[in-house]
Parts: C-alpha cells; structure tokens; sequence
C-alpha cells in the first residue's frame, strides 16, 4: 500500500467543492519522482477531475479546497485574490515568543536555498495575526495564527522572526521533531451565499496528542477577538 493512502480523508463533500486533509511531510504536486498530494487524492476518487484552489507546502497538514468545475474554481479564485477566505492555523514552538499575541508584519525577501526571510522594506508585504498560549506541553507553546496573505513559507518565517520558530522546521531554526507542527486548521468563507466554516484539528504528531482538549478552552478561531 502507498505511503499516506489511509491518511487523504475527505472531511466536507459539496456538489462544486470538496474539503480534504493534506497529510504533514507529503509534497502538493509530484516531488522527485514521487506522487504528491493532488495526484494521490484524485487515483484515491477514482480519477476525477479537481482544481485545486490553493496549496500548503510539504511541511504543513491540514485543510485544503478543491473545485470540483470550472466555475467553483473561478469562484474561488476570486474569493482567494480578494481575501474573502479566512484560514486559520495551529503552530506548537518550544520556545518562548517575543511577544505573545498581536501582528507580525513586513516583507518577504528570498534567501539561501529556497528560504525566506522578513524585513522592513519590500514588494511582497505580509501580515500575521496571531495568539500563543502555554501549557500544551512542558515548556513549549501552541500559537493560532491569521494569515492576511498568502505568501510561501509566511507563517514559518513570521514564527522564526518572534523567536519561536516552529517544532519541527528545521529550515527555520526549529528543533527537530517527528514532523513539522504547522496544520491548517480551519476555513471560513461564503460560497454563493452560503456560510462555510469548516474545523478539524491534526491527528498526527506527538506533540499534537491531547490537543483536542486545550482546544476545547479556546473559542473557534472566527470567534477570537483578533488585534486590531
């Protein structure tokens, strides 16, 4: 049996769309000869076609929508370009931020071998509304992170750049872990009308484990009292 067959779960099924979960350390599209995540879900469907509508890299788990017809992928384009999807991500560091809620803000500039870094000035301008709360294991912290963009590696360079890169993200900082704690973990968009708020917390990871129970203390992310 293919690596990560049991782990392509679909968690929301609409008639243009579908919700499915990118397992942690599989590559989007097809990586050094090896089948990624997109070519998997569709020979897992029986081959159908799917737009996909965005993407995570290899490092991070989690939600991910795929068209089901020309015209939802052409929505969603739009909804993406304008902003009008919310995502809403889960991130454990084993060390302390500079801060523990509020924005991370700047640009992204390439660095060294396919990194990123943040700084003051720059074209590609990002932002990051975040919270972190302690106590999920010992002596590391869980964040929830906003992104109001969409750049490649934003939320691990804007985790690196408070001090906490994330568990796992060797590229950035991190101390080496089973995998990298980045998931996707929830979606908040309308769809012709039609509210969709869509929530599944990562089953995969050590330090992931008992995670539904700290959750359960804290509001759904489209109820927290963002920063302003």
């Amino acid at each position: 049996m293919p690596p990560y067959t049991n782990h392509l779960v679909i968690v929301y099924e609409h008639p243009d769309f579908l919700v499915a979960i990118k397992p942690a350390g599989l590559s989007f599209h097809q990586e050094e000869g090896e089948a990624g995540f997109v070519e998997r879900l569709r020979k897992k469907l029986g081959g159908i076609r799917l737009w996909p509508v965005h993407r995570l890299d290899k490092l991070t788990s989690g939600l991910l929508i795929f068209a089901k017809n020309t015209e939802a992928a052409h929505y969603f384009g739009a909804a993406f370009a304008e902003h009008r999807i919310q995502k809403y991500y889960l991130a454990i560091s084993d060390k302390k931020p500079l801060k523990k809620q509020g924005w991370i803000k700047g640009a992204m500039e390439k660095g060294r071998g396919g990194s990123w870094r943040l700084s003051r000035d720059g074209e590609l301008k990002v932002a990051t509304q975040f919270f972190s709360y302690g106590n999920i294991q010992s002596g590391k912290r869980l964040f929830v992170l906003k992104p109001l963009s969409g750049r490649t590696h934003q939320l691990r360079v804007a985790l690196k750049s408070l001090g906490s890169p994330i568990l796992g993200d060797e590229r950035y900082g991190g101390t080496p872990a089973d995998r990298g704690y980045l998931h996707a973990w929830a979606l908040d968009f309308d769809y012709h009308g039609e509210r969709q708020q869509i929530l599944l917390a990562p089953d995969t990871g050590l330090d992931f484990q008992g995670i539904e129970t700290q959750l359960a203390a804290i509001p759904a992310p489209w109820d927290l009292a963002w920063p302003k």
